[in-house]
């Protein structure tokens, strides 16, 4: 194995063992949930957006593979701070590397999940906390 292989894997498995952003932050004002019937992983992720319609705040729950959890994880963290048109950009980025298997040219922990590519059923696991927060962005503020 190479040594970014190497990288890789550890990005996954720290996200997978200590997930950042776990838990429903107390501002959130949206909230959507995704479920992936054919392996049982399923999640739900919160938003809160400030006055200019930016995360300021983002957190998950849920369960499923070592795949759904450390995405999801990792999603948390680059999406905070981020308006929906720039969420939206960073998963169609990532969306190129888990179905490519083509890391971006700048490394950046989204190509930790460039394997994934090798199991076009896992694309789906990868991939389920960002369908699930860009969704979020859509729903009504909530009370």
């Amino acid at each position: 194995m190479s040594d970014l292989t190497d990288l890789y894997q550890a990005v996954i498995l720290d996200h997978n063992k200590r997930p950042r952003n776990r838990g429903k932050p107390p501002t959130a004002n949206r909230v959507a949930t995704g479920d992936n019937p054919s392996c049982g992983d399923n999640c739900t992720v919160y938003l809160h957006l400030d006055a200019a319609d930016r995360v300021d705040a983002i957190g998950f729950e849920g369960s499923g593979c070592a795949i759904s959890q450390a995405s999801t994880s990792l999603m948390t963290t680059q999406v905070k701070g981020k308006t929906a048109a720039e969420a939206e950009a960073l998963f169609n980025d990532f969306k190129h590397i888990v179905t490519s298997g083509q890391p971006p040219e700048e490394l950046s922990d989204l190509a930790a999940f460039a394997g994934v590519h090798a199991f076009p059923a896992r694309i789906k696991c990868a991939t389920l906390g960002w369908h699930a927060a860009l969704e979020a962005f859509k729903q009504p503020p909530s009370a």
